[in-house]
């Protein structure tokens, strides 16, 4: 029998404690509404609910899960909301109408896009719990992102097709992509070395992404997602074509929302061929993946439900009701 050394166990041990310990929940903002509703990825049910922000929009969560941050429209401030309590402790002003917000690796910061000219990235100082700056981009922000990296945030503007690129150390930008169609959601694939390879850019009035290379910072591809099958009509409500986009933890996986189809997508990584397809509710919003990259969870804004996507059988398990209108949603990991 081979026996393990007391020190190497106790090495595996601590390894194992911090996954064994840490919760999973998902965080699903409900934009007409004033709740933002908690799910539970194990039962796939809302567990708890935070309430009284009216017009809530993005959202994010702070590394070390003491934290959630939710972008108020209706009051122009970033709410700040205890993890524990789901409690709105602190109401931050910012300098205009938020949309979707983005926190930097270390928790330090938020980055809320302000949606109105001419256009602005909110900085918030999550220490002070302060705004300490607002950076100029050109054009209203509709989403904020930070690559994977933790290096750069990335703005997009819808109004005037401009991706920004801004250099998180000294919260300057960087360089700009000016494009054909408004900007909408993103993400990201990355190098060997973690750095950023490419941008996946959703675009208005387009049943797709493009690519954008990050090296060269050019556009290289641009692909349509597939035509609903004969029978089948697309849902014309609820607004752009294609919105909401996420990759996988093993960075391999591209999943891709369609408004237009009622469907998901996922496409391999780098080659971005086409793996499969699964119908799931009215007009899906936005995406956000479980820790292990296996699940996908689907805002469905026209359905006020959430639909849950086991992505390696590419099948809906099942949809949790939520608030009015689901939109933006993240998964939030708790120690």
């Amino acid at each position: 029998m081979h026996l393990i050394h007391p020190a190497k166990y106790l090495g595996l041990v601590l390894l194992a404690v911090p996954l064994a310990a840490s919760t999973v929940r998902i965080i699903q903002t409900n934009s007409a509404g004033d709740d933002v509703s908690v799910i539970d990825p194990v039962t796939n049910k809302v567990v708890g609910t935070i309430k009284g922000i009216e017009v809530n929009h993005g959202a994010a969560a702070a590394p070390d899960g003491s934290r959630f941050y939710i972008s108020n429209e209706d009051r122009s401030t970033l709410d700040v909301v205890d993890a524990k309590t789901l409690q709105v402790t602190k109401s931050i002003k910012l300098t205009g109408h938020p949309n979707n917000i983005s926190i930097s690796k270390d928790g330090k910061r938020v980055y809320v896009g302000i949606a109105v000219a001419p256009g602005a990235v909110d900085v918030v100082d999550t220490t002070s719990l302060e705004r300490v700056k607002s950076i100029s981009v050109k054009g209203a922000v509709h989403n904020t992102y930070v690559t994977p990296d933790g290096k750069y945030v990335v703005s997009g503007s819808i109004p005037s097709k401009v991706i920004t690129v801004i250099d998180q150390k000294t919260e300057t930008p960087a360089w700009s992509l000016t494009m054909d169609l408004g900007i909408r959601p993103m993400a990201f694939a990355a190098n060997p070395d973690g750095s950023t390879k490419w941008i996946f850019v959703q675009l208005s009035n387009f049943n797709g992404f493009a690519v954008v290379d990050f090296a060269t910072q050019k556009e290289i591809n641009r692909i349509k997602l597939p035509d609903l099958p004969p029978g089948k009509k697309p849902f014309m409500e609820g607004g752009n074509e294609s919105h909401g986009m996420a990759v996988t933890s093993d960075g391999k996986t591209l999943v891709v929302n369609s408004r237009l189809n009622s469907s998901i997508y996922t496409y391999s990584i780098p080659e971005l061929k086409l793996l499969g397809q699964v119908e799931v509710g009215k007009s899906p919003d936005w995406v956000t993946l479980t820790p292990d990259g296996k699940r996908a969870y689907v805002a469905n804004a026209a359905s006020n439900s959430v639909s849950v996507v086991d992505l390696g059988a590419m099948k809906e398990i099942t949809r949790i009701p939520v608030g009015e209108v689901p939109k933006r949603n993240i998964t939030a990991v708790l120690p």
